[in-house]
């Protein structure tokens, strides 16, 4: 039996002045799956996923989370409910160490956000959940360094480690290989896809890296000009004459004939 709907959008709509940005769009993402979002330059992809975490308020058209409708919920409680989002560019506290920047975000959800002044033992639990997540992302021996002093991968593990601690069921991950080299790329796949792999993790990325996200993805949604221009799983993307016109082209053909 195939998994429920985790994440859904009715004629979602956003725009800016004139532009229209994200234009109707209706997406269906099945829980536990990796759900890709890609298009040229321009196409929506980035707008949406603002629109997905609440970032940005829909000109019209609806966003629903396990069926519960989320459209205007208050950014800050997105977290609170299940959905956890990283950026392009990556969001750290660069003066603490990593073990501390993952530690503060498990702390901020629960009852001692702002309670700084009691003893150490009490945030026992919150540390221990911050080393669970630094060795799931595989910084455990980097854990006590400052986030500025990490290389740019290292600190995009980081990043994803901060977002895992909260335990998210929805995970928007926007560009996850920006500003890698060619080398730390495969890593970073191989950790999105264990982090599927533990079975209650649903992931949307936003990614122009086609290797990852035809090596990756469950499901692939094509965006051109604000619209949907197709949906499918990886090789029915593959095969779309449509969408290879509008942004695949030579590149993708270039892949498959890399695979052959």
């Amino acid at each position: 039996m195939d998994d429920p709907i985790i994440l859904e959008t009715q004629n979602l709509r956003k725009e800016f002045g004139a532009l229209v940005a994200v234009d109707n769009v209706d997406l269906r993402v099945q829980a536990n799956t990796i759900h890709a979002i890609i298009g040229p330059n321009g196409a929506g992809k980035t707008t949406l996923f603002n629109l997905l975490s609440n970032a940005f308020e829909p000109t019209a058209g609806k966003v629903f989370f396990e069926g519960r409708e989320i459209t205007r919920l208050p950014t800050h409680r997105i977290i609170h409910i299940g959905i956890g989002r990283s950026f392009q560019i990556t969001n750290l506290f660069p003066n603490l160490t990593a073990f501390e920047n993952v530690r503060l975000a498990v702390q901020a959800l629960g009852r001692d956000n702002f309670r700084f002044l009691r003893a150490a033992s009490h945030f026992k639990r919150y540390e221990q959940r911050a080393w669970e997540m630094l060795d799931l992302v595989g910084l455990t021996e980097r854990a006590l360094m400052p986030a500025r002093a990490l290389p740019h991968g290292d600190q995009r593990k980081l990043e994803l480690a901060i977002i895992l601690a909260p335990d998210p069921k929805l995970i928007l991950l926007d560009e996850p290989t920006a500003g890698m080299a060619a080398e730390q790329v495969p890593e970073m796949m191989a950790l999105i896809s264990k982090i599927r792999a533990t079975g209650n993790k649903t992931i949307i990325l936003v990614e122009h890296n086609m290797s990852v996200v035809m090596s990756i993805s469950d499901r692939i949604t094509v965006m051109h000009l604000g619209r949907v221009l197709a949906e499918g799983t990886p090789s029915e993307i593959a095969a779309n004459p449509e969408v290879q016109s509008a942004y695949l082209g030579k590149l993708y053909g270039d892949l498959r004939g890399k695979e052959a």
